[in-house]
């Protein structure tokens, strides 16, 4: 909304920090051309609103493709027999199913 910050990131992290600005300019721009707040803070608030109900919702999508991924692998990989690479794969669905968990699990910090 025209007001410059000054922020640091680590060097890798630039491009999401700067993906995130755009996010959080976006959605405080659509609140304040919505016309019914007018105070900077109260845009911030219902901007960051709108931000979180989105990130919730992205992530109810992410656990239940997660569930049909897994749901989908139980119903390819055979039971009786499994090829040494057939285990691998299931090793690596698994921790990726585990590491996923813990993203989703982590609460979210204001900044």
């Amino acid at each position: 909304m025209g007001q410059g910050y000054l922020l640091s990131s680590p060097d890798d992290g630039q491009s999401v920090l700067l993906e995130a600005v755009r996010r959080v300019d976006a959605a405080m721009c659509k609140v304040r051309d919505a016309g019914k707040v007018k105070t900077r803070d109260r845009i911030a608030v219902l901007a960051s609103l709108n931000l979180a109900v989105e990130m919730a919702e992205l992530a109810l999508q992410l656990r239940q493709t997660q569930a049909n991924l897994q749901a989908a692998l139980a119903t390819v990989a055979p039971t009786a027999a499994n090829t040494p690479s057939q285990e691998a794969t299931m090793a690596q669905w698994a921790d990726i199913s585990r590491r996923l968990d813990e993203v989703l699990a982590k609460p979210q910090e204001p900044e």
